[in-house]
């Protein structure tokens, strides 16, 4: 049995535990889901989820936690990742100003440049269809939430979707990079994707 867990420092955490569970049940996989946020517990699982929040939070949380090495060493090593929303800026290799300025700890893990709010503050949020053709044919609803977008892709990050011309979606072998909330919609297609990276 495989078993997924959702950092439980901050954010829609029990909104991606819901729908990592409908997502498994819907693709009949055995597969364990729990929240996540000590070293052991860490340890125990084959693929995480690292959800929405407030970036600089969760990074310095993850260091002050003593995990944050732990977490970079796991996903190095092959384990399975979506990030979404803070997430994305979490795995990024580099930031923008707003990163620089805030001390922003990266896992830097993915081969992009994120700029932190790609589409304005918190009243700027906004849902949108987008054309991910690795889910199918069908546009798949997005809430972006003070979203960031990635700027620039190098070596071995791909692009799956982009909104007005930022990429919104990457992916980097078992790594999921998404700047927008697929937990808050009842789509479970991306969701299906990343167990399926497991």
């Amino acid at each position: 049995m495989k078993s997924v867990g959702v950092l439980a420092l901050q954010g829609s955490v029990s909104e991606h535990v819901n729908a990592v569970r409908n997502a498994a049940c819907r693709l009949i996989l055995d597969c364990t889901v729990k929240e996540v946020k000590y070293p052991k517990e860490i340890e125990s699982v084959d693929a995480l989820v690292l959800p929405g929040g407030e970036s600089t939070t969760i990074g310095k949380l993850l260091v002050k936690q003593g995990v944050f090495d732990l977490i970079k060493a796991r996903i190095v090593a092959g384990m399975p990742v979506l990030a979404t929303c803070a997430g994305m800026i979490l795995m990024a290799k580099k930031g923008d100003i707003q990163v620089e300025k805030t001390k922003q700890p990266l896992l830097g893990l993915m081969d992009y440049q994120v700029d932190r709010n790609a589409f304005g503050r918190q009243r700027e949020s906004f849902e949108a269809g987008l054309n991910i053709l690795v889910l199918g044919k069908e546009p798949f609803h997005a809430v972006f939430i003070r979203a960031p977008a990635v700027s620039k892709v190098w070596g071995k990050a791909r692009v799956l979707a982009r909104y007005e011309n930022k990429a919104v979606l990457v992916q980097q072998g078992r790594m999921l990079s998404a700047a927008f909330h697929p937990e808050l919609t009842s789509d479970r297609r991306l969701h299906e994707f990343f167990l399926k990276l497991i």
